[in-house]
């Protein structure tokens, strides 16, 4: 098979855990531009998060693309112009602030290209150290969110948290819910995930779903591990996802993608 288009979740997969491209993976991911890949960068962070490493990657000069937001925005890096977003009303955001409220879970939101919190956490310390956007705290949340914005996190320890996530699922089963790692649950509007998005992406560049490789490691990750011809987790994949795709390579830190480069592309 040949394949046409490599989605590559960022944090946990295509990044080691200093938030660095290891040097094998950016060799690779050239290797794979050279042979008229799509590279496509898929992720939680928001856009403004993502830029340097498309950059680091050349993906701008290689015509592509990249799925911030868990696929809510779709920009086009040549053309520096975004193709496709989805945001949650005020209202839905609103509401996601009264259950944090009810489940004991900060809440974070996104307002003209900084954190928005009405808290301070050490899960909120860890989304400003991997973004690098400011936080800016607020007396009121709500009174601060006075129009629509592209997603929420509820933050909290990991194994509550992820019983937030089911309760969550029940209570709003019309919003999009996902994990994205085990202190940050991620919600979006309803259809909205990596899926949706690389699926908007292949029909625009006539790519077949079966010429499609995805990587990723976490629950944000899982529908497009799903859809794509050839889904693959990195090694350090949460454990109860591990027997969802079709290959495991090495884990972040041992240069997963690289070896998905040369196994799948190069070779």
């Amino acid at each position: 098979m040949k394949y046409k288009m490599l989605v590559l979740d960022m944090d946990d997969t295509l990044l080691n855990d200093d938030h660095e491209i290891s040097k094998e993976n950016k060799e690779m991911l050239f290797k794979a531009q050279e042979l008229g890949v799509y590279v496509v960068l898929a992720s939680g962070r928001p856009t403004l998060a993502m830029i340097a490493f498309a950059k680091e990657l050349n993906l701008h000069s290689n015509n592509s693309f990249m799925l911030s937001f868990n696929g809510a925005v779709i920009t086009d890096l040549k053309e520096d112009k975004v193709l496709f977003e989805q945001t949650l009303t005020q209202q839905q955001i609103h509401e996601l602030y009264d259950y944090s409220l009810k489940s004991k879970t900060h809440i974070i939101t996104y307002i003209d290209d900084a954190i928005l919190s009405e808290t301070d956490s050490e899960y909120i310390e860890i989304e400003k150290t991997i973004t690098g956007l400011k936080h800016r705290k607020v007396p009121s949340f709500k009174d601060a969110v006075t129009k629509s914005a592209v997603k929420c996190i509820l933050l909290e320890e990991p194994t509550y948290l992820k019983k937030i996530e089911a309760e969550l699922k029940l209570f709003m089963p019309h919003l999009s819910v996902s994990m994205s790692k085990p202190f940050f649950l991620e919600v979006a509007q309803n259809g909205i995930d990596k899926a949706a998005s690389v699926k908007f992406l292949a029909e625009k560049l006539d790519i077949l779903q079966s010429e499609i490789i995805a990587v990723g490691n976490a629950g944000n990750d899982l529908s497009m591990i799903e859809y794509a011809g050839l889904g693959i987790w990195v090694d350090n994949v949460d454990p109860e996802l591990r027997d969802k795709a079709d290959v495991i390579v090495a884990s972040n830190n041992n240069h997963g993608v690289a070896e998905v480069v040369k196994r799948f592309i190069l070779n």
